[in-house]
């Protein structure tokens, strides 16, 4: 395994989109584009761009648990076109990753470098997406992260109850091919490892659903989206470790469970 501070980091994501939406970065970006990635993606859609994109941001499965608990995730890899490890950035914290993912630079430059949730004022991702005309969606659970630092851009926002009311309307998005981008945002799995552990049952349990809605997610956009080159990505934010402190799941230590991260990207070429 590669030494957790040499990985590409999670801010990767931003550029690596960008390049091949083909449309200009945020302007604070300056993480590079993840060259396997791009390569895999080009050589999938013939050196078309990317038309369409699902990512979907499940809450803190890292990669050490996702290895551990491989059986759960067998779909997840066989659907992938490419997996990318990545570093989750310090502290492994998830308004300072997905600030992140979605800026394409460090806490330093975005300035979310703690547990708070204020609206991100740099330019991001959604707003590169904005500009160049894309039509974006933001499905999250009301109060999250995602919900709350991403606001105040022109692009369409769900706040719902949980889990299951952002499937339902992703699901219902995709079925409308109502956005270009779309971005769908889990927490069950996160909230059951801080009341809980990170390899306790109910926490497996959410896990195992978070893998099941990448499959349907990823179906449904191969319907929805068949006539559109399009990817579908699944991009957890840090991973957790177990507080013998506490008896429960944490995160936020410098430390690969908590900080290494992979990502699975799926590329579909359209159909005539």
């Amino acid at each position: 395994m590669n030494d957790t501070q040499t990985l590409p980091g999670l801010d990767a994501l931003t550029p690596t989109l960008c390049d091949l939406l083909e449309i200009s970065p945020p302007a604070i970006c300056d993480a590079a584009p993840l060259k396997a990635v791009t390569a895999a993606a080009r050589a999938g859609f013939g050196g078309l761009p990317l038309e369409r994109v699902l990512i979907y941001a499940p809450d803190a499965l890292g990669r050490c648990f996702i290895e551990r608990h491989a059986g759960f995730f067998e779909s997840t890899r066989k659907l992938a076109s490419q997996i990318a490890l990545v570093r989750a950035p310090f502290p492994p914290k998830t308004p300072v990753c997905f600030a992140s993912m979605f800026t394409g630079t460090t806490p330093e430059r975005h300035g979310i470098m703690a547990p708070v949730r204020p609206v991100l004022k740099c330019d991001t991702f959604f707003d590169a997406l904005v500009r160049a005309g894309k039509r974006v969606a933001m499905v999250a659970v009301e109060g999250s992260s995602c919900d709350l630092i991403f606001r105040e851009r022109a692009m369409a926002y769900y706040a719902e109850r949980y889990d299951a009311e952002v499937t339902s309307r992703t699901l219902a998005l995709l079925a409308a091919d109502a956005a270009d981008v779309v971005v769908a945002y889990h927490q069950e799995y996160d909230d059951l490892l801080h009341k809980t552990t990170p390899g306790g049952p109910e926490a497996l349990a959410a896990a195992a659903r978070h893998a099941r809605t990448y499959g349907e997610f990823a179906a449904a956009a191969a319907f929805a989206w068949r006539r559109f080159n399009h990817a579908v990505i699944f991009a957890p934010d840090h991973g957790a470790h177990f507080d013998p402190d506490t008896g429960k799941g944490s995160h936020g230590n410098d430390h690969p469970f908590d900080r290494e991260v992979l990502h699975f990207y799926r590329f579909v070429k359209r159909t005539p």
